[in-house]
């Protein structure tokens, strides 16, 4: 069984009941953390997670509110006992990004603290991130300010879910969604390189996938049920994404 991990739900600005949009992949014995523009260490012990069985990082793209928390996270997990080199897979101006905010930190007198194992995702669609025993994963670039990647997640024997990335609706995402059984999608809003409720809606009817979670949320003052009545008004089987849930896959 696979499990995927909403760390954070929320966007760049939220409200007190959201962190930024923050993700983990669990295999039966694989462990990836996606993003962190938060304390993504800290959400991932708070889901119970062991720090000590992290295999690597995707970055979906450049911007702070998904890679600001670089530095942090690599002190916490070498704290933890991580001393080998350490896999972040992401396009090319995202890996860009984290050698960037590494170096922003003196940590040559840090006795065993890991190097970076830099590792490019293909710009085709469908470009193979990584695979092991559990889990194969998969991208395709969305529509966004910068690149971005979305992402599918399969699991050996079954189960698959999906999630978009900072995009507006997007046929490539579309098409690397097709059929998930789980498909996580950004509703920040109309806007460029991003998606409403109702346009992460019709990506996940296009797609054909059996439930849509929404994330990447600004402060709802009515909870999200304006937002998720949108939604369910294209694809009924929606809901909201809520810090620290989890999805069986």
């Amino acid at each position: 069984m696979g499990t995927l991990h909403l760390l954070g739900t929320g966007a760049a600005l939220s409200d007190s009941a959201r962190t930024t949009t923050m993700l983990a992949l669990e295999g039966r014995a694989s462990l990836y953390l996606v993003d962190c523009g938060g304390d993504a260490a800290q959400r991932a012990l708070a889901s119970g997670l062991d720090l000590t069985r992290v295999e690597g990082l995707i970055v979906t793209h450049e911007h702070a509110d998904h890679v600001g928390g670089f530095p942090l996270l690599m002190e916490r997990l070498w704290l933890a006992g991580q001393t080998e080199p350490f896999p972040v897979y992401g396009n090319a101006s995202a890996l860009k990004q984290v050698e960037r905010l590494d170096a922003a930190f003196d940590t040559s007198n840090w006795p065993d603290y890991p190097s970076l194992d830099l590792r490019e995702v293909g710009a085709e669609e469908r470009a193979l991130v990584l695979q092991d025993d559990d889990l194969t994963v998969y991208a395709s670039h969305g529509t966004h300010a910068v690149p971005c990647i979305g992402l599918r997640v399969e699991r050996r024997g079954g189960g698959v879910v999906a999630y978009s990335g900072d995009t507006a609706p997007s046929a490539a995402i579309v098409r690397l969604a097709e059929s998930a059984d789980v498909l996580v999608h950004e509703a920040t809003g109309d806007g460029p390189g991003h998606s409403s409720a109702a346009g992460a809606a019709r990506v996940a009817r296009e797609a054909g996938v059996g439930r849509l979670v929404l994330v990447h949320l600004g402060p709802q003052p009515d909870g999200g049920e304006a937002l998720l009545a949108e939604a369910r008004a294209v694809f009924p089987a929606t809901e909201l994404g809520h810090d620290g849930a989890r999805y069986e896959f």
